[in-house]
């Protein structure tokens, strides 16, 4: 499946990612900052060239502390520079431990430790608001001058539409092998002992089923609208509720205070009536499978939200390339932004995922 652009009609920079670690940089957004008490001690880490994985087990090794517990919100790359919190379950310790614990982490890893404090939580996955991004594309397909007037008017009109939630190539695998295999499973026809790749390989098919009504939607012109039935979510409280009238709510669309959600198929998943409805079951009708499928294979289904905004996106140029800077709520996709500004194959995003070493297909990690 080619996904189809927003920024249709806008010329791309071509380009390529990760040149260097420092082209390639993420913060989180905590959910909640570290009150200091408790006896679980967070530790803010910049790491390059390291799976967030590999730095939990030397912090584990460095603490002589179990793996399980170390915790951490979401994955981070590994061939980028990425900052990151982690939490230790150490138990009721001292002023002096907490304020070591920095050079004691320095000494066992090449990282940098931003800060230490208490907590009385784990931290665990989701437990973030979002990612902040800076980008350098490199190795430009025009000259700079151009490419910096070609950027500007993408972002322009990124920052005033949106853009499809898209799910990374990285998660459908090269060449949507990670689907086909999914698929596969969830029709019987092959059986897998490993859980961790099974679950992986069965979300591969939600997430490119939910591409799948994203990009129909897009193509009928029904992205930049609410439709009856929808299953709307506020920006500001995360509140979910179903669209009646979608002309009466379209004004609260367009102030971005409301964006539809999309589906992740399950039994569990709150299904959408009506117009909205009716779309959803034509994409699920498309692909063969049925809400059976996913019961019999315990995939529960959810909402995703269906439009990314963009705020904040600036571009910005420098002597490696163009800068491209913006943030994301936890769970979308870094590639879904880029695509737009590079309009290169999926196929060479997905692989510039892949080497980051923490991509969503390498079960090694």
């Amino acid at each position: 499946m080619k996904l189809p652009y927003s920024t249709d009609g806008l010329p791309g920079l071509g380009g390529q990612l990760r040149a260097a670690p420092d082209a390639f940089i993420v913060e989180e957004i905590p959910l909640y900052e570290a009150s200091g008490a408790g006896q679980h001690l967070y530790v803010n880490i910049t790491k390059e060239e390291l799976t967030t994985r590999e730095v939990a087990r030397g912090l584990a090794e460095t603490f002589h502390l179990p793996y399980g517990a170390v915790g951490f919100a979401g994955m981070k790359d590994k061939f980028a520079r990425t900052t990151q919190t982690f939490s230790l379950l150490v138990g009721h310790v001292d002023e002096a431990f907490v304020r070591e614990a920095p050079s004691r982490i320095s000494e066992k890893a090449p990282v940098e430790v931003n800060w230490a404090r208490l907590h009385r939580n784990k931290l665990k996955k989701g437990h973030l608001l979002g990612n902040r991004f800076s980008i350098t594309v490199t190795e430009l397909s025009v000259e700079a001058g151009q490419a910096k007037t070609r950027a500007d008017a993408i972002a322009g009109q990124l920052r005033g539409r949106g853009l499809p939630n898209f799910y990374g190539p990285q998660r459908l695998g090269q060449n949507g092998a990670n689907v086909r295999r999914g698929w596969e499973l969830l029709q019987g026809g092959k059986r897998m002992s490993n859980r961790w790749l099974r679950s992986l390989l069965l979300a591969s098919v939600q997430s490119y089923l939910c591409n799948r009504y994203l990009a129909l939607r897009q193509e009928q012109g029904r992205f930049s609208r609410m439709l009856a039935g929808d299953i709307a979510k506020k920006h500001d409280t995360g509140g979910l509720f179903i669209v009646a009238d979608g002309a009466k709510e379209q004004s609260r669309y367009d102030e971005k205070e409301i964006s539809f959600t999309a589906p992740i198929y399950g039994p569990k998943m709150w299904d959408a009536e009506a117009e909205a409805g009716e779309l959803e079951q034509e994409v699920l009708e498309g692909s063969g499978l049925d809400a059976a499928a996913f019961s019999r294979a315990k995939m529960k289904g959810t909402r995703r939200l269906g439009r990314i905004l963009l705020d904040d996106l600036s571009v910005t140029q420098n002597e490696n390339g163009i800068v491209v800077e913006f943030s994301l709520p936890k769970g979308a996709f870094a590639t879904t932004v880029l695509r737009e500004f590079m309009k290169v194959s999926d196929d060479l995003l997905a692989q510039a995922a892949v080497d980051s070493g923490e991509s969503e297909v390498d079960g090694k990690n």
